[in-house]
């Protein structure tokens, strides 16, 4: 495994990263969330991504009981603030009174002192952006976060924070965390270009287009798969970006491995890109999305991979 800087900050990450989005909590039980969780860890992922929202609490508590008996300062864990946790009307949002109380409460849930990376997990347009940032560098100041971020913001919505931050010498986001993939590109007009003026980190999520990138559904959507269900999905699982990824699993035939681990290896030939947040319901996924991190594109191949992409092929 190898690790990166988030942008121009000290801490490092691993490549391939673990996070607990639609699983932990939800599809998968506490038993096998702790083997999957340790098997990662065994294979030198450093980074565990999670969210309060993610099974309403209940993915931060099986990532606490997984971890409970490792070095806490090997990991470097994340959790998210924003989404509605309750009807009360003040349990949601960026205000101030939200993010004080919820990362108190998600510290407790995974049973740890403190969060290396705490993530705005959306723009709230309800709350000035100076409250936002004075309320996370209060967490920073206080120890309970090491690094602020944000996720899925506007690259006009981080230099406001930024701004905001140099105005009040409070810190800075250090990471920006939004969806990116082979075919869902939208980051790197905007985004990539605002993280490097500011010397932040990506660390992205759906590097596999929620399993598109898989293959699984070249054929059709399979029973019991999240084709049918996924609003995402359905905008994504279109006959022309099948097709694409029908001529990505040739290339990743022609290499000897997997759709998903040529996918997980285009993430990572992006400098911008510090971390690829995978899921993972079996300890065996873990390794075969760990593989991912020792596949080398070349010059030629990346110039295939782009050609599918850009429809040039697909056209022929």
């Amino acid at each position: 495994m190898e690790y990166r800087k988030l942008g121009k900050y000290g801490i490092k990450v691993s490549e391939i990263s673990i996070g607990g989005w639609l699983t932990y909590g939800k599809s998968v039980d506490k038993d096998m969330t702790k083997k999957v969780i340790h098997q990662a860890v065994d294979l030198g992922i450093n980074y565990i991504d999670i969210a309060d929202i993610y099974a309403r609490g209940q993915s931060e508590k099986y990532i606490g009981k997984a971890i409970k008996d490792m070095n806490r300062s090997d990991l470097v864990i994340a959790s998210k603030v924003f989404w509605p946790m309750s009807e009360n009307v003040n349990d949601r949002g960026l205000s101030r009174k939200h993010i004080i109380e919820s990362i108190d409460k998600s510290l407790k849930r995974i049973g740890t002192d403190y969060l290396d990376l705490y993530f705005c997990h959306r723009f709230d347009p309800d709350v000035e952006v100076e409250e936002v940032v004075r309320a996370m560098d209060d967490l920073v100041r206080a120890g309970k976060v090491l690094y602020w971020g944000t996720s899925v913001w506007e690259g006009e919505q981080i230099d406001r924070a930024v701004d905001e931050a140099d105005r009040f010498l409070a810190h800075r986001p250090a990471v920006e965390q939004p969806r990116y993939n082979m075919i869902d590109r939208h980051i790197e007009s905007e985004i990539f270009p605002t993280v490097e003026k500011h010397g932040m980190g990506l660390v992205v999520w759906s590097p596999l287009a929620q399993g598109l990138l898989t293959g699984k559904y070249n054929d059709g959507v399979p029973e019991g798969t999240r084709g049918g269900d996924t609003e995402w999905l359905k905008n994504d699982l279109t006959d022309d970006n099948i097709e694409k990824v029908r001529q990505l699993t040739e290339i990743a035939d022609e290499m000897n491995i997997s759709v998903a681990q040529l996918a997980l290896a285009w993430v990572l030939i992006h400098p911008q890109v510090s971390s690829a947040i995978t899921g993972a319901t079996r300890p065996e996924q873990v390794e075969q999305n760990v593989a991912a991190a020792e596949v080398k594109l070349d010059q030629a191949t990346i110039d295939r991979i782009e050609g599918i992409l850009s429809g040039e092929k697909t056209k022929a």
